[in-house]
């Protein structure tokens, strides 16, 4: 299927395509993202269940013992799912607080930590582990507010929160391009964690414009999506050669012969 009629209508769908064979691993995404975003360190970042990362970092290996280990790294921020009826995304449709909606103008899931009332309804809903709930309130030691982002309000205790692709870039862009009389290009709107991958890794762009070169990835038979069979359509593709790779990411139907994968 085309990536003009796997989504629903409406102007861009922003989305990702992130090479595996790429990454290193290095966590320059996860350190750009939190700077950006004022993500603050928790006094014991020990305890991952309570962290808050919204682009996480994955380390897995085909098992098998050395030397044919393989070691891969998955980059995991929200994926922006979209859902096979338009804006039905897993998150959206259970939150009562309408603290999380869907645009159909852009595809990007956003987050309103004001309207949260911490239920974490959506947390549960989301199979991709992409949602984090604020336990604490985020300390500030003196002087570490100065170098706080004033585009993005950090998140009281009690809230959830995600990666929302860098939103305030886009509203940056958007402003600056009506400005200017002109319109958004594919490199005014680019994510903190696009910008700061030393292996260039992250390729971010608008999904529906064939110009762009997120457009043209994606469209790669070597590109597939986490957990495609739950029909989330998300907009976050990853790409990579290596066939177990993909077996990991549950990109295959149960009738399928072993070693075939799903057509994406």
């Amino acid at each position: 299927m085309s990536l003009a009629n796997r989504y629903s209508a409406g102007e861009h769908r922003f989305g990702m395509v992130i090479d595996i064979d790429k990454c290193t691993g290095c966590g320059g995404c996860t350190v750009a993202c939190m700077s950006e975003n004022n993500v603050g360190v928790l006094y014991d970042e020990t305890d991952k269940i309570r962290s808050i990362t919204w682009m996480r970092v994955y380390q897995v290996d085909n098992g098998k013992p050395f030397p044919e280990t393989q070691v891969a790294f998955f980059p995991r921020p929200c994926l922006h799912c979209e859902g096979s009826h338009g804006h039905h995304t897993p998150c959206v449709s259970v939150c009562p607080a309408t603290a999380t909606d869907y645009d159909p103008q852009t595809g990007i899931v956003s987050q309103i930590p004001t309207r949260c009332i911490g239920c974490r309804y959506c947390v549960g809903a989301c199979p991709y582990h992409a949602r984090y709930f604020n336990w604490f309130d985020t300390p500030w030691p003196a002087g570490l507010e100065r170098p706080l982002n004033p585009a993005v309000a950090p998140r009281m205790r009690g809230v959830v929160e995600k990666c929302t692709f860098c939103y305030h870039r886009y509203q940056r862009a958007k402003n600056k391009a009506f400005l200017g009389g002109g319109k958004v290009e594919e490199m005014d709107y680019q994510t903190a964690c696009t910008e700061a991958c030393p292996s260039g890794a992250i390729t971010f762009g608008d999904l529906k414009n064939p110009n762009h070169k997120v457009a043209q990835l994606a469209q790669s038979p070597e590109c597939f999506r986490l957990l495609e069979r739950l029909g989330t359509n998300n907009k976050v593709y990853y790409r990579t050669t290596r066939e177990w790779v993909r077996r990991l990411a549950d990109n295959y139907l149960k009738d399928e012969k072993p070693g075939q994968v799903a057509a994406s």
